[in-house]
């Protein structure tokens, strides 16, 4: 049973909708602890001192902000606690947007909401509303003492809310060096059509469970067979070595000659076989038929 991180309630104008917050995602990855290669006990990690050696105690660890070698300003919990935004239960709803002005870019982490004690009509207001006119909400909301940026929208019949990136989080793409080369490349209409032509034929409707982790499942299973007493040969790395870059117009034609073959194989498998005639003597005639398509009386 899912168990709610965060109640408090959705407001928007003088509506208020009572929810609950749970978590969209569960990370699957696979976690290892340090061992002592010498002994096989987990490694403890400490807080020590550099300068006398000496363990320090958590309740003596200050918090210190960089300002350059061997320089701190020390900041005191008590001022943190000054500056921390308002302990508040509800997500102020600032402006509904379309959702094709919300670059991917900005969202963080997915959330589902789900109405509490009372909140059921309320909520469906607001879900069908927002799918009815196709809208986001953008709003505010103080999860864990910090405040987050987030979007709600529907997704089937729940209200989906996902943290987002402050606009200044965010690296403009300008600082690549590289793109300067980008923008002084010129591409003919020959080659552009071909590689439309190579896209369209890769296109399709996006099935989620279609991918997976595949190194995950290869290290849970190398995991197993370890546990079980199996022994592991590990090949010898190859020298991968850089790949020539080949001539764009020849990659793009042996690309759609691929993809397309690809698909004529496909086609081909799926194609139910033509049934064979049973072999075996000509049907009788009927009695009075004639002789033949063409006899004459």
């Amino acid at each position: 049973m899912a168990r709610a991180i965060w109640t408090g309630a959705i407001s928007f104008g003088m509506v208020t909708v009572p929810v609950k917050l749970y978590s969209a995602i569960e990370r699957k990855t696979v976690k290892f602890h340090q061992l002592s290669g010498k002994s096989g006990a987990r490694v403890v990690q400490k807080r020590v001192d550099p300068q006398s050696g000496e363990e320090v105690a958590y309740a003596d660890l200050v918090k210190g902000f960089e300002l350059g070698p061997e320089r701190y300003v020390v900041i005191e919990p008590a001022e943190l606690e000054a500056l921390a935004p308002k302990k508040t239960k509800t997500i102020e709803i600032e402006d509904f947007v379309e959702l094709s002005q919300i670059d991917p870019v900005y969202y963080d982490h997915p959330y589902y909401l789900a109405p509490a004690v009372g909140g059921a009509k309320p909520y469906r207001l607001l879900l069908e509303a927002m799918r009815d006119t196709g809208k986001v909400a953008i709003a505010r909301v103080v999860i864990r003492s910090k405040e987050q940026l987030v979007a709600l929208r529907p997704m089937g019949d729940v209200l989906g809310m996902a943290t987002m990136i402050f606009a200044d989080e965010v690296l403009p793409p300008d600082r690549l060096d590289e793109l300067a080369d980008v923008a002084e490349v010129k591409t003919t209409k020959r080659e552009l059509d071909i590689a439309k032509q190579l896209v369209e034929s890769l296109a399709g409707d996006f099935e989620p469970e279609r991918y997976s982790d595949a190194y995950r499942q290869e290290v849970l299973s190398m995991i197993e067979r370890k546990a079980e007493g199996k022994e592991i040969i590990t090949p010898p790395a190859a020298q991968e070595a850089a790949p020539a870059a080949p001539d764009l117009m020849s990659a793009l034609k042996a690309s759609l000659d691929a993809v397309r073959e690809r698909e004529g194989a496909s086609a081909r498998k799926r194609k139910p076989a033509a049934k064979a005639k049973p072999a075996g003597r000509a049907p009788a005639k009927k009695p009075g038929s004639p002789r033949g398509a063409g006899a004459k009386r």
